[in-house]
């Protein structure tokens, strides 16, 4: 009987526990993603939309240099410019991205590398999160669509 109650006071406390953890996986990031179709209206930092570097050539394969809008995750801003090359992605920039502490920093340094390598071969913002860097991966898309959206790819 005395085992019985044991387990029984055991196994409510860890449910308890389980329960009262907040999960950090599951917390959405501080901003939204524009939809592609409808045109962006002011980025959640609050700046207006950074313009183009180069202009648009007339074809339909745009060249020149495009920034992204800036977007401001849980653990700082993600801000990119993109570099095309007749429609196609030649070179990402990080222009911001977290640095709000030295564990920030680090992630970031190890995330927009594997980041814009995989934007390179994918050559379009569908690309993978890295593992451990979310809110940096999910700005990064943000911001890498949002440069895409001003070149028309």
């Amino acid at each position: 009987m005395r085992k019985a109650a044991v387990t029984t006071v055991s196994t409510v406390a860890g449910v308890v526990l389980l329960l009262s953890l907040k999960p950090h996986v599951n917390a959405a990031p501080a901003v939204a993603a524009p939809s592609p179709s409808a045109p962006s209206s002011a980025p959640s930092s609050g700046a207006p939309s950074p313009s183009p570097s180069t202009s648009r050539t007339t074809s339909a394969s745009p060249t020149g240099t495009y920034t992204g809008a800036t977007f401001t995750t849980r653990y700082g801003p993600v801000q990119l410019a993109v570099t095309l090359a007749q429609g196609k992605i030649t070179a990402v920039k990080a222009l911001q991205t977290p640095s709000g502490d030295g564990r920030s920093q680090q992630i970031a340094s190890y995330a927009v590398p594997q980041l814009t390598s995989e934007t390179l071969s994918a050559q379009s913002a569908r690309i993978d999160a890295v593992s451990g860097a979310t809110y940096t991966s999910e700005g990064y898309v943000q911001s890498l669509q949002s440069a895409l959206d001003k070149a028309g790819v």
